[in-house]
């Protein structure tokens, strides 16, 4: 084969700009004469091919720069394989982190994370070598059949949220083989029923139980190993020693279903019936904040600085009242007029479609959001659309760094002095609020926040201080006045509440 790949005659080369060409030069190209065995060069150029297909061409010429350091690795530490099948995925790891060390390249770096904490983030020269090594020893293998599954690439219906950007399910967390493979059966079944969300902290419920499994029970190596009794213990290890763990109800719900799941794909009967009612928590109350009127000004003045469309998608979603994942995914076809009310349609991606009438302001905003799309992108699906793929909606990821960065950059604090954090879901609540403020019934206040029903609207109630203070001040002021009276009698410094109250000694 030709030791050279091209890029011009890459797909992807076509959608480039003018600007990114210039940028990538004459002759952009990837060189396989310095990789030392044939069979690596035709593995690592269908690595290269099939990562073209993947992203933008200026995303593969950037890549380059790793390329040459992993084939510099293979001229020194990999002269005599053939093959990156010559040798397991942990010992090419153990060998390209020694090599990178050996040639003072960092293994990670500290950087300030969103919220202004320390974080630690993996040399993306890794992240290059591990995708390298995941490719080539899983090519030719079946989807299901591989460690990190590449949600695009499965024949199963899933139910993702496209807002969220998750496009991998990985088990190499899972140290067990067996449990491995197991968990794999289960979780194809739970992808065709749950939404991706569940699905991903079943991933994390399983990982948790088989860490502890390998450091506890060596012995288990397969989830019909799994009894009563160990469950039983690392419920208990769960509660005393694993305390960081902050939502048992949700933990300990989702490793149930996963592991019933698998009880049925693997034929297990022991996991039936592993579990029993009174495992499982309740449900902690949960703890609902609202915003200010203060606070939300300070944030809105935050929010007009930002660029015009991040601006209008934050200030619709204030007004709409919806959760950020609705706001996010309205789509061009979502207004229109009856009986000479603008109607609004909402596909909620939790529950179900619903409608309710706007304003002629939010209207004229939310059009003025299509139009500003359309001008840049064309005809799209979306309102609020990914930069990089119009097809999708806004990533949530990329407006909470706007708002967050805004934030940090204008030093907004909330009433108490704290830095605001992305808060997306308190305009919610702040909108339930101000409706309760203006004596709606609940019928109507759970319809215009898209409740199914009125359940949840008595939160909206209790968290109205305003309210509460309005309608009980005659009772409160009453209840006052008889206390006030009753302190005849008791010692000299009862008076002072006297004097407070602005209240009169009692005329004997």
């Amino acid at each position: 084969m030709e030791n050279k790949i091209s890029l011009k005659e890459l797909e992807s080369y076509k959608h480039t700009t003018e600007a990114q060409r210039k940028q990538m030069g004459k002759d952009p190209y990837y060189d396989l004469a310095d990789i030392p065995a044939a069979k690596m060069r035709e593995e690592l150029a269908a690595f290269i091919l099939h990562k073209s297909e993947c992203v933008a061409a200026v995303t593969v010429y950037k890549e380059r720069q790793y390329y040459k350091a992993v084939c510099r690795f293979l001229q020194k530490r990999a002269k005599r394989a053939e093959s990156f099948h010559d040798r397991d995925s942990d010992t090419w790891m153990r060998q390209f982190k020694g090599w990178m060390m050996s040639e003072g390249i960092p293994l990670s770096y500290n950087k300030c994370g969103l919220y202004g904490h320390p974080v630690v983030e993996t040399n993306r020269l890794l992240g290059y070598f591990t995708r390298i090594l995941r490719f080539t020893l899983e090519l030719g293998c079946e989807e299901t059949e591989k460690d990190i599954w590449e949600l695009d690439k499965l024949d199963i219906p899933f139910n993702a949220n496209p807002i969220r950007n998750c496009r991998t399910v990985n088990f190499k967390g899972i140290p067990q083989r067996e449990i491995r493979e197991e968990l794999k059966k289960g979780i194809c079944l739970n992808l065709q029923k749950e939404a991706m969300d569940c699905v991903q902290k079943e991933m994390t419920a399983m990982r948790r139980l088989s860490g502890y499994l390998a450091k506890r029970h060596k012995g288990v190596q397969s989830c019909r190993d799994i009894s009563r009794e160990i469950l039983e213990e690392y419920l208990t290890y769960l509660k005393t020693e694993k305390t960081e763990t902050k939502n048992l109800h949700a933990v300990l719900t989702r490793l149930r279903a996963v592991l019933e799941s698998i009880g049925k794909a693997c034929e297990y009967q022991n996991l039936e019936f592993l579990f029993l009612s009174r495992d499982i928590p309740p449900v902690r109350p949960s703890e609902f904040k609202v915003y200010s009127d203060g606070e939300i000004r300070r944030l809105n003045a935050g929010i007009a600085k930002l660029d015009e469309q991040t601006a209008r998608v934050m200030v619709i979603h204030q007004m709409l009242g919806t959760r950020i994942s609705d706001t996010l995914t309205l789509q061009t076809d979502c207004l229109y007029e009856s009986g000479g009310e603008t109607i609004i349609r909402i596909r909620q991606m939790k529950t179900k479609t619903y409608e309710k009438p706007v304003s002629r302001e939010l209207a004229e905003l939310i059009r003025r959001a299509i139009s500003y799309t359309e001008e840049r992108y064309g005809p799209t699906k979306f309102i609020f659309v990914d930069e990089k793929n119009p097809e999708k909606p806004l990533p949530y990821t990329r407006l909470q760094y706007k708002v967050v960065s805004m934030i940090h950059r204008e030093n907004l604090r909330d009433d108490s002095g704290q830095l605001f954090g992305f808060g997306s879901h308190m305009y919610r609540h702040y909108y339930g609020t101000k409706l309760t403020e203006m004596h709606l019934d609940d019928f109507t206040i759970a319809k215009l926040l898209g409740h199914s029903s009125v359940r949840n609207v008595k939160y909206y109630r209790k968290m109205s201080n305003q309210t509460l203070a309005d309608e009980t001040r005659a009772v409160r002021d009453m209840l006052s006045e008889i206390i006030l009276q009753n302190l005849d009698g008791w010692e000299e410094e009862y008076e002072q509440i006297r004097e407070d109250a602005g209240m009169q000694p009692k005329i004997q």
